[in-house]
């Protein structure tokens, strides 16, 4: 009796929320001043705040035909589909928490049909708990929202000859053929709108707008509509996803990726583009971005078509990287001063400093043999052409770049996009309660804030970007010390164990002090990245959210900047240090250089920090690449395998079009922001230490080649189809892009001048060979780069504790510097000779950059951004929509002006 008196309670308890609710339907419009829209949706709105409740989506039985994209009635085409957990199948204990969530999925779906929308309901064919709601654009409602966001629709075939390629016969061979994905007939467009219907080209209402079109507008929509009477923030299927009312919202796929779909209203699109596109087999073939655009919308369209014009750049980059590369390796054999270093006469009779305090001991310079030879395939004149070369291959990149996107500006319709066709996000209308005079209209326009409020909100996102950048730093620092710390520890007790353990002695030439460090620390600085990246990313977002960008695109390019900065110093910090920091404030032997007083300074490898960082770049490329390829196909796979066999779904069972996808993996709130990240920071790789690394330009061609088809097949086979998202071009990236093109001529030159041998040797060879030497080689050149050192100068703290037995009579050892040898008036200070160096060095740097920026100055002047052929086909098609203006504005004055003839006519009679 208790239990059922407490039900009894329960019940009314929501009886009288229900009543609460409704009470609070009966708003006016001017719950939604705030809210910017044109006249028709405000009115849509209107209708939807009176009385939403009064209305019930209704539910019928899947009819058994998996490959419809309909309503039951096979006449309304689904626009996208709702899913929800059922409350009245849950356990009672649960099912009041949910009546929340009912009571606003109700009143989003009254909403939703007092807005013109039709929805239809379907219970799931696996789990009866679940209910996909169906949803439908009719045509009225298609125009008005076609209008509202300025969609261009056809209004004349292009008339002008397409451009036809010298070359179209050879390139044919690698584009799909014409016969399976036919080619799209070309218009001219205009913004939709409804009163000028008969202008467009309205063959068929059901096909006039793509499915794309359909589920964009469908997006907008339910973005829009009110799930609460209360307040003005309460809106939007995010705001119902994030808080558990429905637990997906998605266009629907036209049919399975690998078999052909039965309908005839079907275009099999999804199909064409696994079997042409993302299958592994077509990876030589060009990529179908027309017919990608159609599918996936603009957005998804511009980012395959910038990947795929990056990787065909690449192809010239990594020939001439892989030439530089041979070069190298086949005058290995030839470079004077590794043969100096490998000779035993001469490499082997130079007894080098020990390069750590007690635990280290002396060396001999040819034992470096084998990495200087390694070295001279990297640090030769070759890669000093090369580095030229892709300074001047960057530019080219970015300016042919923006003359092909500019192209598929026209070819899809996006050259006036941000202009005219972008709409303010919902979030930002929703805090439109200032006002202010637009500067252009001379109209009242209402804003979230005035330019103090917009100053704070941007100054606290900047400081709080910088604040996490700066913990990064520290982080690397915290590492760098971490190395210092535990290398001397690591030196002692690896040493003490394998000699008091023989078991263990096997394991000398594998488990090394440099080894054990490195491992962890590599670790640690694993963990430290992967948590930052997380709370970061949520931070940014945070950030981004409470900047309050007006449009979509504007929101993405804020976070895209903050999350690339953090992910800046995140990726190249290890490189930067490597190529610029480590081993350049070492001291010398006998004063060697602390941090915080305690931790000897690391120094570079015996073989140089150039070395190092080419063996660092090959790990970080190489490695990224492949986990990352293997990430991407196997992790969708996985979740999408284990969330069918969670399912229970037996062989017999034949689900719907809508269960099948809602089977499939969900595309992230970021979108393409680790795709665009991925690549960019690849590019960064391939241009900002390229001088270091030649084949990086390869490596990252070959990585690309996988990528686009990976990428393809992910989104193709085991992900939701994304919505569909207009865009003109790459947004932020192609300024980040632009900042690492003309940040890599400094890198690269300080790299040569600063991290390689090359600057030496110059000097050596103009200064010292060509002034004692009638042979003009660089012999001499290793004997002439170190530095004497008198062993009686150690003090007792980094005095060696061993000495090797062919040592014991030296009194000197050498190290790499340029410095006065012991005995000299100003011993072990810099001798002029390094000054010289420093000098050209930093002539280097400066000559070079002028000469690069200077040569980038003048292509990116030569080049112009717009084909010439573009800026024609846009003339004529603004010609043809001011003519159609024009045509309506008559139009609209004939009718004045037949009643004034009649009144003139009639004048006259009476005056007759």
């Amino acid at each position: 009796m208790r239990e059922k008196g407490g039900d009894l309670e329960m019940l009314e308890m929501d009886s009288d929320a229900e009543q609460d609710d409704q009470a609070d339907v009966d708003v006016d419009l001017g719950m939604l001043d705030g809210v910017v829209y044109s006249q028709e949706a405000l009115q849509k709105y209107g209708a939807a705040a009176d009385g939403a409740l009064g209305f019930k989506v209704h539910e019928v039985e899947f009819n058994r035909n998996p490959d419809s994209l309909f309503f039951n009635d096979e006449k309304r085409r689904i626009d996208f589909v709702l899913v929800y957990e059922d409350e009245s199948k849950k356990e009672f204990e649960k099912r009041h928490a949910f009546q929340k969530h009912k009571r606003r999925r109700e009143y989003f779906e009254s909403s939703l049909m007092k807005m013109g929308v039709e929805l239809e309901a379907a219970r799931s064919v696996v789990n009866d708990k679940l209910i996909f709601v169906k949803v439908h654009l009719p045509w009225d409602v298609l125009c008005t929202y076609a209008e509202i966001l300025h969609i261009k629709m056809p209004i004349e075939t292009n008339d002008l000859p397409s451009e036809q390629s010298p070359l179209r016969w050879f390139i044919r061979c690698f584009y799909p053929s014409e016969d399976i994905i036919h080619k799209e007939q070309e218009y001219f467009t205009a913004p939709f709108q409804k009163d000028r219907l008969d202008h467009f080209l309205v063959q068929n209402k059901d096909h006039f707008f793509t499915p794309s079109m359909r589920s964009r507008m469908a997006n907008y929509i339910l973005s829009r509509a009110v799930y609460e009477p209360k307040g003005k923030t309460k809106f939007g299927i995010s705001k119902l996803l994030d808080g558990g009312v429905y637990k997906a919202a998605y266009p629907l796929h036209d049919c399975r990726f690998n078999v052909k779909s039965k309908e005839s209203e079907s275009s099999n699109e999804r199909y064409l583009l696994y079997t042409e596109w993302a299958n592994p087999l077509s990876f030589y073939k060009m990529q179908p971005l027309d017919l990608i655009r159609k599918y996936y919308g603009e957005k998804i369209g511009i980012y395959f078509a910038w990947l795929g014009f990056y990787t065909f750049m690449l192809t010239l980059a990594a020939a001439v990287g892989l030439a530089c590369f041979i070069y190298g390796y086949y005058t290995r054999e030839t470079s004077t001063w590794s043969k100096e270093v490998c000779d035993p006469q001469i490499g082997g009779e130079i007894f080098m400093c020990p390069r750590c305090d007690k635990q280290c001991t002396y060396w001999r310079l040819n034992t470096t043999c084998e990495t200087s030879q390694k070295l001279s395939i990297f640090d030769n004149y070759a890669t000093l052409v090369f580095a030229v070369f892709m300074s001047i291959w960057v530019t080219l990149f970015l300016e042919f770049w923006k003359r092909y996107q500019a192209r598929l500006e026209y070819e899809w319709d996006t050259v006036e996009f941000y202009t005219q066709e972008e709409q303010p996000r919902p979030e930002y209308e929703a805090k439109c309660v200032h006002e202010r005079m637009n500067p252009v209209t001379q109209e009242k326009e209402k804003v979230p804030f005035r330019g103090c409020g917009k100053c704070l909100r941007l100054s606290c996102g900047i400081g709080t970007v910088l604040f996490w950048i700066a913990l990064i730093i520290v982080s690397v620092v915290a590492v760098i010390v971490y190395r210092l710390a535990v290398f001397f520890a690591f030196s002692v007790s690896l040493h003490r164990d394998i000699k008091h353990i023989k078991e263990l002695e096997p394991l000398t030439g594998y488990v090394t002090p440099q080894m054990a460090t490195t491992v962890t620390a590599s670790l640690i600085s694993f963990v430290i990245i992967m948590i930052l990246n997380v709370v970061y990313e949520r931070v940014a977002i945070w950030i981004t959210d409470f900047e309050l960008p007006r449009t979509r695109t504007d929101y993405e390019n804020s976070l895209t900047l903050k999350m690339f900065l953090f992910q800046f110093v995140n990726y190249y910090s290890s490189c930067i240090y490597v190529a610029f920091f480590k081993g350049k404030v070492v001291g010398y032997p006998g004063q060697p250089v602390y941090w915080l007083g305690k931790y000897r300074n690391e120094e570079c490898d015996p073989g140089g920090c150039l070395i190092e960082l080419t063996t660092q770049l090959a790990i970080i490329m190489g490695g990224k690449a492949i986990w990352n390829n293997i990430q991407e196909v196997l992790l969708p796979w996985v979740k999408n395998l284990m969330f069918r066999r969670c399912s229970q779904q037996t062989s017999e069972q034949v689900l719907p079009r809508w269960e099948q996808d809602y089977q499939l993996q969900p595309v992230g709130k970021l979108g393409l922001f680790y795709e665009y990240l991925e690549m960019v920071i690849q590019f960064g790789f391939v241009t900002l230490f390229v001088a270091s690394f030649p084949l990086a330009p390869l490596l990252a061609l070959v990585n690309n080649l996988f990528e686009i088809r990976v990428d393809a097949w992910k989104m193709t086979t085991q992900c939701r189809r994304m919505v569909p998202e207009k865009a003109q071009d790459i947004g932020a990236w192609q300024a980040i892009l632009q900042g690492v093109a003309i940040l890599a001529v400094v890198t690269n030159a300080a790299i040569i001048a600063f991290t390689s041998d090359m600057i030496p040797r110059l000097v050596y060879y103009w200064s010292t060979s060509m002034a004692l030497s009638t042979n003009h080689t660089m012999e001499g050149y290793i004997n002439n780069t170190l530095s004497v050192f008198k062993i009686s100068d150690f003090t007792n703290f980094s005095m060696p504790e061993d000495e090797p037995p062919w040592f014991k009579n030296s009194t000197t050892c050498r190290y790499r510097d340029f410095r006065y040898p012991p005995g000299h008036h100003e011993q072990y200070k810099f001798n002029i000779y390094y000054w010289h160096i420093i000098a050209a060095k930093l002539a280097f740097i400066i000559v070079v950059e002028h000469i690069v920026y200077v040569t980038k100055f003048v292509l990116s002047y030569a080049i112009p951004d717009v084909p010439e052929r573009v800026k024609e086909q846009i003339k004529r098609e603004r010609h043809l929509t001011q003519a159609l203006n024009l045509k309506l504005k008559l139009g609209n004055f004939k009718p004045v002006a037949d009643k004034l003839r009649e009144h003139a006519d009639e004048h006259v009679l009476n005056v007759g």
